[in-house]
């Protein structure tokens, strides 16, 4: 039949063809066929040839090479998303990386830098870097899941075990099974812990084991963790993001889910204290400079427990409280993520600041769990891995399921002596982390060392074998990384992580942490840091069951839900509100003071202001820090003065300086980043960190003099930032009993501030004349409001009016008097009568007779010299009463 006629492909054949003419017609364009996304993968999979077991195309064969093309498990991953998803991989790897930002995710790594402001004398400052997520799952069959998992309780019951052992009879170091050597020299065996018994028996909660496939195709134990395990909120970050991101494949290969293992294990916890469900849980961090403090503020989110640092707790009786606003209600379960040496300064390292002093002897006496319990960090020494399986035997009756990489401790003189001509082929590891009597150092992979360091390693095991562990070297399992449109092979290690069950049995989490190798690292080979830049995957357990549809993601809230609602606030992180409404008014202060002092020392030596003034600035600067104690004095070498002054404005001239004043509001700032914006963060510290920046290079200048205008140019500027930070803490931040005591801190700041130096002007008589009372308006910062409302009276009334009686003016002593007592009233709403008693002591400026203040005499410099006072004290009441909870015998205790 013949065709209909058509119009022609080219644009210059404008007649419609003769039925002859059809031949020379191409055919009709059939319909492209739909891309298989399998074969897609593997025309892009990168061969894997050295040897190791490669998780996208399975086991290699003698030659090293890959025996077929993607295993089933990945077959099935790609075919699910089907031609459009893959398609979509790298717009996919782009979400996740926004999805990482949005969540904030970050992993801190202390750079070799110089330190921010403020972070002299202290450890290298934390940068936080993105948590370096990829995109592909690591995927793990059922079948072999059964064993992973049959394997790490077996090892768990043993760890466990040990403990109790170790801490009790000790009959495994009588009978020779662990070496006491090893077990007692090691600085995380805490004598202080033998013979105590833990609530329920249970030594151990959180475990994790590093795992990797070697090219034989079975699993090993890479190591294990067991003082404080890290990456459980990790694991839930990790599959919040990436299961969105394949939603077809993660239901279709039904991927197990992981909430039902954290609330089993938050109700294990609950069996074990000794106040079962009506226990307080909170998580002890290391605080914001730890390098997983994100993740601890995740999973404490989602197990829905308070996460603390050790100066939210204090020890009473041998129980555990927190510290809150409310009084000190009690905690009965710590888990915690701070190392064991640095829990308890009374009893263990006695400078640590992240401990909680007595919290061992809370947990000797039952009244506190502590997972895990303190004295388990010397489980990790990679020199005990050789003696686990005769434990196991002798404990469990049993031998181990799943093998360990093959260590040997050179502590053992036999071990040593026969490997120590074959010392290249290994790693070498320390045996123990470092202390005052041990000795920790980076590991060292002998092959990559030259003959004459071989021997230099050799040596150094000589004279200390005690100190050094060698490892196999393996070939771990590799993971593909989806990589510049390519999937890559990358070596990887799967973390597992086991759980209590609070009745001497365990979990373990079906999913984990999967650490990735970012390019060739010869330290690949034996393990995995995140720190020195690996990658992380998503762990997809499959199950041949049921997948559990339990979560522990937030439900949406009732309006009943919300009635009543109260939300703690701690003792430290109030502490820490406080001091920054107190430095903001500080660094203000100290700058517009200073700004004033230095125009006015230029003027006098000009001869353009009275040298009557000097001595006034002199007491001035002397009494907030400005100038050392040793500095000339102004009216004796005003020249000397003024340079002494300029030096003085640096952070390290000591307390009370401008710069000082700047790096305490940026620490302040720094422990206070969850509470925070990220524009207010970011000004406080750029605020900061610009002042000493452009101070310096004015200060440093070649010359042979300071260009004064420069300086004063830079603290108007730090002014002007700091007008801005103020903004923000009025106008973005919740009015909560935190934010009462960040206003309340303000006011005190101010009152003491603006009494003393009205005070120190109307004693030295200055007040009426031209420039003391230019001073009194500029640092009250009301010049403009007193011209609008006097024009150009120099009168002590109307200025006293403005400065001192006037309600309407956030500058003057009584509007700040009114409202630190407004503040406080709402602050000590649960304790009305002590909030009346303090509130009967306050000053009121604005009831005070403003004749009896004009008059001469010295009522007013009394007055004013009292209200500075009465600031200090009730600084110290809300420090005694709030933060340190050492006053009021009758304030509320939660039991």
């Amino acid at each position: 039949m013949p065709r209909p006629p058509r119009r022609a492909f080219f644009p210059f054949m404008s007649s419609e063809l003769t039925p002859s003419q059809w031949s020379l017609l191409p055919d009709e364009p059939e319909e492209a066929p739909t891309p298989d996304p399998v074969a897609l993968a593997a025309s892009v999979a990168l061969r894997s040839r050295d040897g190791h077991f490669y998780e996208l195309t399975g086991q290699v064969n003698e030659a090293g090479e890959p025996q077929g093309g993607l295993t089933d498990r990945w077959q099935r991953f790609f075919a699910a998303g089907g031609a459009a998803g893959w398609q979509e991989l790298s717009a996919k790897a782009l979400r996740v990386q926004r999805r990482v930002l949005e969540d904030g995710a970050s992993y801190n790594v202390h750079s070799d830098g110089p330190p921010l402001p403020g972070q002299e004398g202290q450890d290298s400052a934390p940068l936080a870097r993105h948590w370096p997520l990829e995109l592909l799952p690591m995927l793990i069959e059922p079948d072999e899941w059964r064993h992973i998992e049959s394997g790490i309780l077996q090892r768990a019951r043993l760890l466990d075990a040990v403990m109790a052992d170790t801490y009790g009879e000790r009959k495994l170091l009588q009978q020779g099974l662990l070496p006491a050597s090893l077990v007692m020299a090691h600085p995380q065996y805490l004598r202080e812990m033998h013979g105590s018994q833990p609530p329920g028996g249970v030594h151990l909660h959180v475990l994790a084991f590093d795992l990797t496939r070697c090219n034989d195709g079975h699993w090993w134990v890479v190591g294990q963790r067991t003082q404080a395990p890290s990456g459980l909120g990790y694991v839930l970050e990790n599959r919040l993001i990436i299961a969105q991101q394949f939603p077809e494949a993660f239901r279709q290969m039904a991927v197990q889910r992981l909430a039902a293992t954290y609330r089993d294990f938050m109700r294990a916890l609950l069996k074990l204290s000794p106040a079962g469900e009506r226990s307080r849980v909170a998580l002890l961090t290391p605080g914001p400079r730890n390098e997983t403090y994100f993740e601890q503020a995740f999973l404490a989110r989602y197990l829905g427990i308070t996460l603390v640092e050790g100066a939210d707790l204090t020890v009473r009786a041998d129980k555990v409280y927190l510290k809150t606003l409310a009084g000190l209600e009690r905690v009965h379960v710590l888990l915690r993520r701070v190392d064991d040496t640095w829990l308890d300064p009374l009893e263990l390292r006695p400078e640590s600041i992240l401990g909680v002093p007595g919290l061992l002897q809370a947990a000797r006496a039952g009244e506190v769990v502590v997972a895990n319990v303190p004295g388990a960090g010397w489980l990790e020494s990679p020199g005990l891995t050789a003696f686990w399986p005769a434990v196991a035997e002798s404990l469990l009756g049993e031998q181990l399921q799943l093998p360990a990489i093959q260590s040997w401790w050179c502590g053992e003189e036999s071990a040593w002596r026969a490997l120590r001509p074959r010392l290249a082929e290994f790693i070498v590891v320390p045996t123990f982390s470092s202390s005052g009597t041990t000795r920790s150092f980076a590991p060292v992979v002998a092959a990559e060392l030259s003959d004459e360091a071989l021997r230099e390693l050799a040596a150094r095991i000589d004279a200390e074998p005690t100190a050094y562990t060698l490892q196999a070297r393996v070939k771990p399992t590799k993971q593909p990384v989806w990589t510049r449109g390519a999937l890559e092979p990358r070596v990887a290690v799967l973390r597992v992580f086991a759980l209590t069950d609070g009745q001497g049995g365990w979990t373990v989490v079906p999913g984990g942490l999967t650490r990735v190798a970012p390019r060739r690292d010869p330290l690949a080979d034996a393990w995995l840091s995140i720190q020195r830049g690996s990658l992380s995957a998503d762990t997809w357990v499959m199950t041949d069951g049921e997948v559990d549809p339990t979560t522990l993601l937030a439900q949406p809230l009732l309006p009943a839900d919300l009635r009543d609602v109260h939300w703690t606030v701690t003792s430290r992180a109030a502490e820490n509100l406080f001091w920054l409404g107190r430095y903001t008014e500080r660094a203000e202060n100290s700058a517009r003071l200073a700004r004033y002092i230095i125009e006015a020392s230029v003027m006098v030596q000009r001869g353009a202001m009275p040298t009557p003034m000097l001595p006034l600035l002199d007491t001035l600067a002397r009494r907030h820090g400005l100038v050392p104690a040793d500095a000339p004095a102004a009216d004796d070498d005003p020249r000397g003065f003024e340079r002494a002054l300029l030096a003085a404005l640096l952070p390290a001239s000591g307390v009370g300086s401008t710069g000082w004043n700047l790096r305490a509001l940026q620490n302040c700032a720094q422990a206070l980043r969850e509470r925070l914006s990220p524009e207010t963060w970011r000004l406080i510290h750029e605020t900061a960190a610009q002042f000493e920046q452009h101070l310096r290079a004015v200060l440093d200048r070649p010359g042979t003099t300071t260009p004064v205008t420069d300086v004063l140019n830079v603290l108007a500027r730090a002014d002007t930032h700091l007008a801005a930070i103020t903004g923000a803490q009025t106008d973005r931040m919740t009015r909560d009993d935190g934010w009462r005591l960040l206003s309340i801190g303000r006011q005190l700041e101010r009152l003491s501030f603006h009494a003393e130096v009205l005070a120190e002007v109307f004693e030295q008589d200055l007040a009426l004349t031209e420039d003391g009372f230019a001073l009194l308006l500029g640092v009250f910062d009301s010049t403009i409001t007193y011209r609008a409302q006097f024009q150009a009276r120099r009168e002590a009334p109307p200025l006293l009016h403005l400065l001192v009686h006037d309600t309407e003016n956030p500058r003057s002593l009584g509007w700040v008097a009114r409202t630190m007592r407004e503040r406080f009233a709402k602050l000590a709403r649960h304790d009305p009568g002590w909030a009346a008693d303090i509130a009967a002591e306050l000053p009121t400026p604005e009831a005070w007779p403003l004749d009896e203040l004009a008059a001469p005499g010295p009522a007013l410099v009394e007055r004013l010299r009292r209200a500075a006072a009465q600031a200090g004290e009730l600084s110290s009441l809300i420090s005694q009463r709030y933060f340190t909870h050492v006053i009021g015998a009758e304030q509320r205790v939660w039991q």
